[in-house]
């Protein structure tokens, strides 16, 4: 294929990867209706970095040790899970009530960025997956540290832009969003999939 083609054929691949329901779908949702758009943005910046991050690795060679080594791979999955584990578990256990005034103001409990940064970069799949899918888009012959950023970039905005439209559909709905008992239902909800998310990824195998 050419360079076009390529480009192409990664694109669409990388689109209906982010398209696809998943823990960071989850976040930007939660977060969006929960916490305002500025928090959501800013978890979803912390996603991509994350991917940025892996593509980093894979592009100097930490994404091919974890392909290979058991040892590596696994220490990481648990890390993960158990990260995610704690996050679902405090979202089930400990729900919202309300928005304090400190948390409209871009003040909520946590760091949403570093959270959706964490979350990526605690996951081997995205390691496993970029390194057994961004070589098949790289022509041969072409430098990998280049087209291997060029490809992540290139996720990196098709996540972005998904992003601006979850976080820009749950405005319209802002104040029936807010209340109470949904804040308190979308913690749990949230709290219960990110759970599942760490018990999938926990007992996952390659």
């Amino acid at each position: 294929m050419s360079i076009a083609d390529n480009l192409l054929a990664f694109t669409l691949a990388a689109t209906l990867l982010t398209l696809t329901p998943g823990l960071d779908t989850a976040l930007v949702l939660r977060t969006a209706t929960v916490e305002g758009k500025q928090q959501a943005l800013r978890a979803a910046l912390g996603i991509n970095a994350g991917c940025l991050l892996w593509g980093a690795a894979v592009a100097f060679g930490l994404g091919a040790l974890i392909a290979v080594s058991e040892l590596a791979y696994n220490l990481l999955k648990y890390c993960g899970a158990a990260y995610l584990a704690w996050l679902g578990l405090n979202m089930l256990l400990r729900p919202r009530r309300s928005l304090a005034p400190a948390e409209t103001n871009g003040k909520p409990g946590g760091n949403w960025f570093l959270k959706g940064m964490l979350g990526n970069v605690l996951n081997p799949k995205v390691g496993i997956f970029y390194v057994s899918f961004l070589p098949q888009f790289i022509p041969q012959g072409q430098p990998l540290v280049p087209w291997t950023f060029g490809l992540v970039s290139i996720h990196v905005v098709l996540g972005l832009i998904w992003s601006l439209v979850l976080i820009g559909a749950t405005q319209p709905l802002s104040g029936f969003l807010r209340r109470e008992k949904v804040i308190r239902w979308m913690d749990r909800t949230t709290g219960v999939i990110f759970v599942l998310f760490a018990a999938r990824l926990a007992f996952s195998k390659r």
